[in-house]
């Protein structure tokens, strides 16, 4: 089922939804001297007029490549920028780009490669994913992503989750016999869903999980979303907060073609990704290097290297041996204008194989 071709009653704004992949190439976009392969994607542009469940939704390609007026116009926080993510309307990835910038016209993906293309092709100004949770920890697809592509961190977002019970206008608890919804948000809603006793269903994201449940007319089924996916999708609540855990916040980070430059008015961050030559105690003096200068580090992640899983090191006691060989990304509370960031950077390339910085952005403080 295209469930991103549905037209839904309660989308206060046009979504520009993605369904097929970007990979695949039709012709060429010349932007600023530089050839972008544009991808044959079909789109579904949804807006104040098109209401009906039933009605016929024209299928239109990706939205024109950004003009040199696009981005200007972008430049000020105020105008109306597009963000791609993955999902559809009513996700809690859509939530957070609304949270950054609430004027923004939202491009919904099937996938995060996707989003991320949509960058790169010229189609969305910025994308925003998801990268941890107090819950489930590190996404740790999404680290790799930071890597693979070439985009640039400019802003991060912290957003409270909670869980709602959503079904049919009419539906009461008790007439449920399933409930549907991304597979960590049944996880985070164990022991609720243990005591309502109903069967669970796996489904690609919460807000689909609401769009089935109201496309279908599953008057035995609930969904696990957001309230705003109560309201896109015409759905009434059946129980609020009902995570295991009653405080769940996400990070998200928002990413562009090009890095932001600092400012003082305003505390920021940094994120890294290095390697390490091989030795002992080689982490611990990386580590010393932010702490001599008072650097607070507030995220440590170690990912395997795809291209190079073991490294194979000499060792005097038990002859050649077989280590994993690991990136390690850090984000730290400095700005890359500050010399002390600057001198810690310097000093890490000592010990690195491989450095890069990830973007240096403003640390969000609000919930």
């Amino acid at each position: 089922m295209a469930m991103a071709s549905l037209v839904l009653p309660g989308l206060s704004s046009s979504h520009l939804c993605c369904q097929n992949n970007l990979e695949r190439a039709k012709k060429c976009v010349f932007l600023g001297g530089f050839s972008v392969r544009r991808a044959k994607t079909t789109m579904h542009v949804v807006g104040h007029n098109q209401m009906d469940l039933g009605g016929d939704v024209s299928h239109v390609f990706l939205p024109r490549p950004l003009s040199i007026s696009d981005i200007e116009a972008a430049s000020d926080d105020r105008a109306k920028v597009r963000i791609s993510y993955r999902g559809i309307p009513g996700s809690y990835s859509e939530d957070a780009a609304l949270k950054a910038y609430p004027n923004c016209e939202t491009i919904s993906c099937s996938d995060f490669e996707e989003a991320f293309k949509a960058v790169e092709l010229w189609l969305a100004h910025k994308v925003v994913i998801p990268i941890e949770n107090t819950s489930g920890g590190s996404i740790h697809r999404n680290y790799d992503l930071l890597l693979r592509h070439r985009l640039h961190i400019v802003g991060e977002v912290q957003l409270a989750t909670n869980l709602y019970l959503l079904a049919l206008p009419g539906v009461r608890k008790e007439y449920l016999k399933r409930v549907l919804s991304h597979s960590q948000a049944l996880d985070l809603s164990e022991s609720f869903l243990n005591k309502l006793g109903v069967s669970r269903e796996n489904v690609d994201d919460t807000a689909g999980a609401a769009m089935i449940v109201a496309s279908n007319g599953l008057h035995d089924t609930g969904a696990i979303a957001s309230i705003r996916a109560a309201e896109i999708y015409g759905l009434n609540v059946l129980a609020e907060r009902i995570q295991d855990d009653s405080e769940i916040v996400s990070r998200y980070l928002v990413l562009a073609r090009d890095p932001i430059m600092p400012r003082a008015n305003k505390p920021f961050k940094t994120s890294i990704v290095f390697t390490l030559n091989e030795g002992p105690g080689v982490l611990f003096k990386v580590l010393a290097l932010f702490a001599m200068r008072d650097i607070n580090l507030t995220k440590i992640e170690s990912r395997p290297q795809r291209n190079r899983p073991l490294r194979v090191v000499d060792d005097s006691n038990t002859g050649t041996a077989k280590y994993f060989d690991y990136l390690f990304y850090i984000d730290f509370e400095a700005s890359m204008t500050e010399p002390r960031a600057q001198t810690a950077l310097e000093h890490l390339q000592e010990f690195a194989t491989f450095l890069r910085v990830l973007g240096c952005y403003p640390i969000d403080t609000t919930i």
